[in-house]
């Protein structure tokens, strides 16, 4: 896959809990930190305590293969109990700025009523970020940076979707 073509990874899990207990944990910034292999702690920004659109919040994420890095994020969508969504955009360009990620939690409560579909996704936005510079400085190896990256963040979401399952289960 190149940056061209839209690169996104998203996974799917079914919780025997209802979508409110479910929307409780996944609306709460600090659950895929409890969960993530990457993410490792966030803090809210400029005075927010809660999510609300236009809200941001920081992050603090490492990994072996790209070391450690901050980001900050920027609440883009709050659909109660539905869609709960965050861009990452560059610190300077918190307002307006062009995400450089684009994540999302979708929740829609099993036909069958025995609990909620859970999932988690992350697309690349149209901001420019290290990604861009990383095939800029190795274009005949752009393939193999994206799939490595797509599927680095497929490993970490599978691990927060089971950590949210696991809580919304106890």
């Amino acid at each position: 896959m190149r940056l061209a073509d839209d690169p996104r990874v998203e996974c799917a899990t079914d919780i025997a809990a209802e979508p409110k207990r479910v929307w409780a944990l996944v609306s709460d910034i600090s659950t895929p930190a409890r969960y993530s292999p990457e993410l490792q702690d966030v803090e809210w920004l400029d005075g927010a305590e809660e999510p609300a659109v236009g809200a941001c919040f920081s992050g603090r994420n490492h990994n072996d293969v790209l070391g450690e890095w901050r980001t900050v994020s920027r609440i883009a969508q709050i659909t109660e109990p539905r869609v709960f969504e965050w861009e990452v955009v560059r610190y300077n360009d918190r307002e307006l700025g062009e995400p450089l990620a684009v994540w999302t939690f979708t929740l829609e409560p099993l036909a069958d009523g025995s609990g909620t579909r859970l999932r988690h996704g992350m697309r690349f936005g149209s901001g420019r970020g290290p990604m861009n510079a990383y095939v800029e400085r190795y274009p005949e190896r752009e393939e193999e940076i994206v799939d490595g990256r797509l599927a680095l963040l497929r490993a970490g979401i599978e691990k927060t979707l089971a950590g949210v399952k696991g809580a919304a289960e106890a």
